[in-house]
């Protein structure tokens, strides 16, 4: 089953893509909204600039990235060109998160962009509750850092927000006040952490005339909550139990900042990019005017279609022709969902065979730093078997080195079994 939270951006993406939103802003009642403290190694909020004129002087013609050009910043930016030696809190944070709707995903985002990545790492930090899974970019369930869910979260949920108004859910939640939504659900999680349909049940019995999901939907796009481990960590299934951020990591959030700091680092991670990239991956709107207040300390390109494309100025952009080891992303890897236009690492027509009707971003490999197929795993008693389905014809090399790097991972995702082996399939 897919987690609760994935439900949020099946509901909102046609409008965030379009770039709209509500010219009418609705009051929320309830807004848990943090900004970074000196204390706790986040950036200072800093007050919005006036707003600034556009400039009519003559700007010369921006440089064109080429589709490669795009790839190989995207590949360097993301570790898949070569894995760092960070420690594993640094590169969630580098990465502003892993998108995190299943359990084992996440793991494996992590063990292809980490030098000798082990799974209990990572279990250890969100169990020491320096790492959480929640609600971030889009309402989907990122791993993040604790310092990162407290920052970020207020900075993102005017998107939660609007996306649940206009969502189904939205609508079977007419005339129930949602600051008694946020009270009720916090007084049941805070008694006792539990799993989304636990709480949704426990919520109508509050509101029995109302859809027990739309509840548990509300109050989870008003209230930040975390899943509480071992649930959601490796080795444990799909079953999660939540409890509200606030208790588990015993802080208050605090008022939003600006976006900037968003902006900045999304483009670290994902850049260069364009206004409507940049919304696509937030779910936030509106973002033009922020880049524009922001364009002085940015550097602009053009890509082959002539959008404009933002980016750190001394941001590394590796040549074209570097070469791009093979890889094997897991289902759901951020790096497939972070941009409007994708083709910069997935061709339209490899998108149609990775992105499924409900909702599941098959893993995939890269070879030449494209998506040129899908893997899983399938396990039989004390064996596992990697199955690769190419969607073209491979080279020899592009094969041997596919068998390579699969023999790490199935090290990896597979070592308690006795045999494991790699099998090619013929695309379907």
């Amino acid at each position: 089953m897919i987690p609760f939270l994935m439900m949020l951006p099946m509901l909102v993406p046609a409008a965030v893509k379009r770039g709209r939103s509500s010219n009418a802003r609705e009051a929320r009642t309830l807004s848990p909204v943090p900004s970074p403290s000196k204390e706790s190694g986040g950036a200072r909020p800093v007050s919005a600039p006036p707003a600034r004129v556009p400039s009519r002087r003559w700007r010369p013609p921006a440089q064109v990235l080429g589709q490669r050009a795009l790839n190989r910043a995207l590949l360097q930016r993301q570790w898949l060109l070569q894995r760092s030696k960070a420690g594993v809190k640094e590169a969630l944070e580098h990465l502003v998160g892993l998108q995190a709707q299943a359990t084992h995903p996440p793991y494996g985002a992590l063990w292809a962009r980490l030098q000798g990545f082990q799974p209990g790492t990572l279990t250890r930090l969100i169990t020491q509750r320096q790492v959480v899974r929640t609600g971030m970019m889009r309402g989907t369930l990122h791993l993040v850092s604790a310092r990162d869910c407290l920052a970020l979260r207020p900075v993102l949920q005017p998107a939660l927000d609007r996306g649940m108004r206009h969502s189904v859910f939205g609508k079977h939640l007419a005339g129930v006040d949602a600051r008694e939504l946020v009270a009720e659900g916090r007084a049941l999680l805070e008694a006792r952490p539990s799993p989304r349909g636990e709480l949704a049940q426990r919520l109508q019995e509050k509101w029995p005339g109302h859809d027990a999901q739309a509840l548990s939907m509300g109050f989870s796009s008003l209230e930040s909550l975390v899943v509480v481990p071992p649930s959601g960590t490796w080795g444990h299934g799909e079953r999660m139990v939540y409890a509200t951020a606030e208790s588990w990591l015993g802080q208050r959030f605090g008022p939003a900042a600006p976006p900037d700091a968003l902006v900045l680092r999304y483009l670290a991670a994902f850049g260069p990019a364009s206004v409507q990239d940049l919304q696509v991956w937030s779910g936030l709107t509106r973002m033009s005017a922020v880049l524009e207040r922001m364009r002085p300390q940015l550097r602009t390109f053009r890509d082959e279609q002539g959008a404009e494309l933002f980016d750190l100025p001394d941001a590394r952009r590796p040549d074209p022709e570097t070469p791009a080891p093979v890889r094997f992303l897991s289902e759901f890897d951020s790096v497939l969902l972070a941009h409007a236009d994708r083709t910069r690492i997935l061709s339209d027509a490899a998108r149609e065979r990775v992105f499924t009707l409900n909702g599941i971003v098959r893993a995939t490999i890269l070879v030449d730093g494209f998506v040129q197929g899908t893997w899983r795993l399938e396990h039989a008693r004390d064996a596992a078997t990697l199955c690769i389905t190419p969607f073209g014809k491979l080279s020899r090399d592009e094969r041997a080195a596919l068998t390579d790097e699969g023999a790490r991972l199935l090290t990896f995702a597979a070592k308690e079994v006795r045999r494991a082996d790699i099998r090619f399939e013929q695309g379907r």
